[in-house]
């Protein structure tokens, strides 16, 4: 390999983001609807990073700040009773800029109405964009439990 060529990801490139905190009024009961309360989540993405590594400009990688922005909107947005759909649509906004190949989303809700001493619940989800022989909708993203993953 030349010094000109592109030394290229084996596909291990990520981007962090945890421990963002919105208001949101998201639960099965009413009452947390009403209410609302703190979510906090975590995202990481997954995408060749060699681009914005080369060119040292932030148009060529994916903007955490701006990605922040866009979850956080959501989670103070619609309302919904599980933490599954709201993960899900916060895996969706991350998979809508096509350079994310895959993305892992936890969603904490450290209030959740338990009646027990507990540190946190949280859901977390995995998706893809890759095609692997699984089955996908529309929106372009793969389940991969459906992959087999």
């Amino acid at each position: 390999m030349s010094k000109d060529d592109p030394v290229r990801p084996a596909g291990g490139d990520r981007i962090a983001l945890r421990g963002l905190r919105a208001y949101g009024h998201h639960g099965v009961y009413e009452a947390e609807r009403e209410r609302g309360q703190e979510f906090i989540v975590d995202v990481v993405l997954e995408l060749d990073l060699a681009p914005a590594a080369a060119s040292d400009d932030v148009a060529d990688t994916v903007h955490y700040g701006e990605l922040a922005d866009r979850l956080v909107a959501i989670v103070a947005g619609e309302p919904v009773r599980l933490l599954e759909t709201l993960a899900q649509r916060l895996a969706d906004a991350c998979l809508a800029d096509r350079r994310v190949r895959a993305v892992e989303v936890t969603v904490h809700k450290p209030s959740a109405p338990i009646p027990h001493a507990f540190a946190d619940v949280a859901v977390t989800l995995r998706r893809s964009t890759e095609g692997s022989g699984a089955r996908s909708d529309p929106t372009g993203w793969v389940d991969d439990r459906e992959a087999g993953r």
